[in-house]
């Protein structure tokens, strides 16, 4: 599992690169997981591209209506998950599939087959969401205030949970 970070993959740090080729050889022969940051530099692995959104930071329960339905999703028709990033995919992996998207964040779910990544955050809490948000709120302007009240509505981090567990759990994608 890839996780998030304050770098962007278009840094030029050292690190970044060996992570990338580290994911390109891991491809063949493990399961891959990768949440914002995680989602981001997998992308660039597998040959998509990202960057600085100019739409600025995405904060606060964003709702992503889901699509291709990969065996380890259920039946839902969308999701309200936390976002943090400013940072966007905007050229696919040629292999990659889209599973969630937003009019914010038109790639925020990708399924490789073996490897699958969430430009959300489906591990953080309400209450960690809000105090990140309260521990930026210099950062995000007036985006604060409203992303903070999102966190009061109901989230699906669970089931997004849930999805990777079943992801994890089957040696490979059931035949029909």
């Amino acid at each position: 599992m890839i996780t998030g970070s304050n770098a962007g993959v278009y840094d030029g740090l050292p690190w970044i690169n060996d992570l990338m080729v580290f994911l390109r050889n891991a491809r063949r022969s493990s399961k891959l997981i990768g949440i914002c940051f995680g989602h981001q530099v997998m992308a660039q692995a597998f040959g998509g591209s990202v960057i600085k959104s100019p739409k600025g930071w995405g904060i606060g329960l964003h709702r992503y209506e889901l699509h291709a339905r990969p065996y380890w999703m259920d039946d839902a028709a969308a999701v309200a998950v936390p976002a943090s990033h400013q940072d966007q995919v905007v050229t696919l992996p040629s292999d990659a599939r889209v599973i969630a998207s937003s009019e914010f964040t038109p790639y925020a779910g990708l399924d490789y087959g073996g490897a699958i990544s969430f430009q959300f955050h489906p591990e953080f809490s309400p209450a960690f969401t809000t105090a990140l948000i309260e521990a930026n709120r210099d950062r995000y302007g007036a985006l604060a205030t409203s992303a903070i009240q999102s966190h009061l509505e109901p989230d699906d981090c669970a089931r997004v949970g849930r999805w990777i567990g079943r992801f994890l759990d089957f040696d490979e994608a059931p035949r029909d």
